[in-house]
């Protein structure tokens, strides 16, 4: 789930507490191009404030002026189409013949959206299901399809964790890191438990952690929403939280150094009792290869194979060349 989605469910809490109108807006399916994919949302309250995005700009403005002169779903959930004629695309601004369709419904259920906002925070999944005839809704805890869309006259659309970065000391490369994954609306927490480096740690918006880092892998529920890399370069801090990371359901493992120390590494790893299937998840050296040599190019680097292992792109299923354990002390070469 996109960050976003926290800021636009903590905005509607605020705005029915504080007695606004709010409006909801969901996109559920998109042709051709577009900078919005199906679940997106906006909402907007009574005075045209907005928060969230459902086309990057190209439509917003039309779209909140018909909200709040309330020419759309006032009474019910309503069904609206932008760029399905030429006209529309070029008025609009929509990328390359793009056309988007959206649910619009006004919202009034402050306890419901009260109960996603501490879904989100607990980093649990909760399925909203809109009925687009009565404009009624339920949540329940099913786990859901990652798709949203409509299913017999009905609006299905899944709220769960957002992504979430755990990075493995504090240092100048992880400061670039969490920055640019700020940016990209990661949930980003940092862990080193030497005092030289987290008591210098001043990246608003993150959260630190003195703790151990396998420690701390080991309590926490790790699921399939978050990544994790490991940039003390210290085997002493990484390798043990490599141990604890390889066996959650992170989408992403990912660990500092060249091919040279990310060989050393996995016969480390093999010498723990690390089982091959386990070792095959780590990827190093970490990052696209494009290059990177500054903290915050390499940051750059990394934030990319996130993206292309989250989108399962091309990029991110090259292959790699791990030392695979056959039994311990002996390695061989993948």
């Amino acid at each position: 789930m996109d960050s976003t989605d926290s800021q636009v469910v903590d905005r509607i809490v605020e705005w029915l507490h504080d007695e606004h109108s709010v409006y909801l807006v969901t996109v559920v399916q998109t042709w051709g191009s577009s900078t919005r994919p199906a679940g997106s949302l906006l909402a907007v309250n009574d005075n045209g404030t907005p928060v969230g995005s459902v086309s990057g700009g190209c439509i917003e403005e039309h779209l909140i002026a018909r909200i709040i002169n309330g020419e759309i779903a006032q009474h019910k959930p309503e069904i609206v189409l932008y760029g399905v004629t030429r006209e529309d695309g070029e008025r609009f601004g929509l990328p390359c013949g793009g056309e988007i369709k959206l649910v619009v419904e006004k919202v009034i259920d402050q306890q419901q959206w009260q109960q996603l906002r501490t879904c989100l925070t607990e980093r649990r999944v909760l399925r909203r299901c809109l009925d687009l005839a009565t404009g009624e809704s339920t949540l329940d805890a099913t786990r859901p399809v990652e798709t949203c869309e409509i299913i017999d006259n009905h609006l299905i659309r899944a709220f769960g964790p957002c992504w979430q970065l755990i990075i493995i000391g504090a240092g100048d490369l992880s400061r670039a890191v969490a920055i640019v994954a700020l940016g990209l609306d990661y949930q980003v927490l940092v862990i080193d438990p030497r005092p030289e480096f987290a008591d210098n740690w001043d990246v608003d918006g993150t959260q630190l952690s003195r703790e151990m880092p396998d420690d701390l892998l080991r309590e926490r529920d790790i699921d399939d929403h978050c990544a994790i890399v490991a940039l003390t370069h210290d085997p002493r801090y990484d390798d043990m939280a490599l141990m604890e990371a390889l066996e959650t359901d992170a989408f992403y493992v990912g660990s500092l150094g060249s091919s040279r120390t990310h060989k050393a590494r996995l016969i480390r790893l093999a010498e723990l009792d690390v089982p091959a299937e386990a070792m095959s998840r780590l990827r190093g050296p970490i990052g696209l290869p494009i290059g990177s040599h500054t903290p915050m190019e390499i940051a750059i680097s990394i934030a990319a194979e996130l993206i292309a292992v989250r989108n399962q792109a091309e990029l991110a299923r090259r292959p790699s060349t791990p030392v695979l354990a056959t039994n311990r002390g002996q390695t061989a070469t993948a």
